[in-house]
């Protein structure tokens, strides 16, 4: 198991591939809180709201258009996993290249803590907390 320190690093990683791969894709995410909380913690890039950018098919058919890959970043809910798999499909169909590893790294490494983007300030505060705490 992990400690604070290592989680630390680890999300680090994460975000720092994730403004990476966002100079040359676009950011999929659920809603305005998720897209807040990825500036919050620095990431920068295009963000899509899928729920306001016409729909799971539109934003597909608007990134091939566009010449973009796509990063598939929804909560890792149920919901999110579904929403997740319909962009999958959709992107596919569009033969719009996508990443969606990012969004499983970050599930398996706080998936007992939270469950969506909106929630990764915070618990990044939590773990900074328990890492000067010693844990």
């Amino acid at each position: 198991m992990r400690n604070a320190e290592e989680t630390l690093e680890e999300l680090d990683l994460l975000l720092a591939e994730l403004q990476e791969l966002a100079q040359e894709c676009d950011i999929l995410v659920e809603g305005r809180k998720d897209r807040n909380a990825l500036t919050l913690l620095g990431v920068r890039g295009e963000f899509l709201q899928v729920q306001d950018a016409g729909g799971i098919f539109g934003v597909a058919e608007g990134l091939s258009h566009r010449n973009r890959g796509a990063i598939i970043l929804t909560d890792w809910d149920r919901k999110g996993g579904q929403l997740a798999e319909m962009l999958r499909n959709a992107l596919k169909a569009c033969e719009v290249p996508y990443d969606d590893t990012i969004r499983t790294r970050l599930s398996r490494l706080s998936k007992k803590e939270i469950k969506d983007i909106e929630s990764l300030p915070s618990y990044i505060s939590f773990l900074v907390a328990q890492k000067g705490e010693g844990r």
